[in-house]
């Protein structure tokens, strides 16, 4: 039996804050939801927590406007909910995307948790091919520095799927972006370990069932 859905959707259960019309007046639209755009990279002996990481590139083109919660996804079809549990009871959703897309759509899963109200402290992002742009930006300074930053948990942290050093947070977001099927097979049930409430999974539906399938 595959371990995930086909089509379900992030689902958080902390909607961010709604406005409530006052009598006689229309509600106003909900704001867009923003894309990932970009993040720059702080620079060397800034503080870890000044810039929040992600990818970088040209900014996403602006979303049309949606309905709350705001956790909802709006590029892409909405597809029914499905849910998953894990040994530890963290929920476990599945958003596709090819290789080449999966670190995009786990920008966009991150910058849609943030929106909903989670804490960037509680969230890890996971790769199992190329590295995170932000992680291995930060790399490029040294271990030290990079792990001291996921020491302090103060900020959404990127690390390598593979990397014993990292450890668990209520989130966990894995891009399942390349690796070898042995990489993918092992990643995502040590992410489902690490991940307390909520483990999301970015990736090629077919590809992961079939890999962990073949594991089993």
């Amino acid at each position: 039996m595959p371990l995930f859905p086909e089509e379900p959707q992030i689902h958080e259960s902390v909607p961010g804050p709604r406005a409530t019309p006052a009598a006689g007046r229309t509600a106003p639209t909900p704001r867009p939801v923003p894309g990932p755009g970009p993040r720059p990279a702080p620079p060397r002996g800034a503080p870890a927590s000044s810039v929040r990481p992600g990818k970088p590139g040209p900014a996403a083109p602006p979303r049309g406007p949606v309905a709350a919660p705001p956790a909802q996804r709006t590029s892409s079809p909405q597809p029914s909910a499905g849910k998953t549990g894990t040994a530890a009871g963290a929920q476990l959703q599945l958003i596709p995307a090819p290789a080449d897309g999966a670190i995009d759509a786990a920008d966009e899963a991150v910058d849609l948790l943030l929106d909903s109200g989670r804490a960037p402290s509680d969230i890890l992002v996971l790769t199992t091919g190329e590295t995170h742009p932000w992680a291995a930006h930060e790399l490029s300074f040294g271990e030290a520095s990079y792990w001291a930053q996921h020491d302090a948990a103060d900020d959404v942290f990127y690390a390598d799927a593979g990397a014993e050093r990292a450890t668990g947070r209520p989130v966990v977001v894995v891009a399942v972006n390349g690796g070898t099927d042995e990489v993918t097979a092992q990643a995502l049930p040590a992410a489902m370990a690490r991940a307390g409430v909520l483990l999301i999974v970015c990736g090629d539906p077919q590809r992961i069932n079939t890999v962990l399938g073949t594991h089993a």
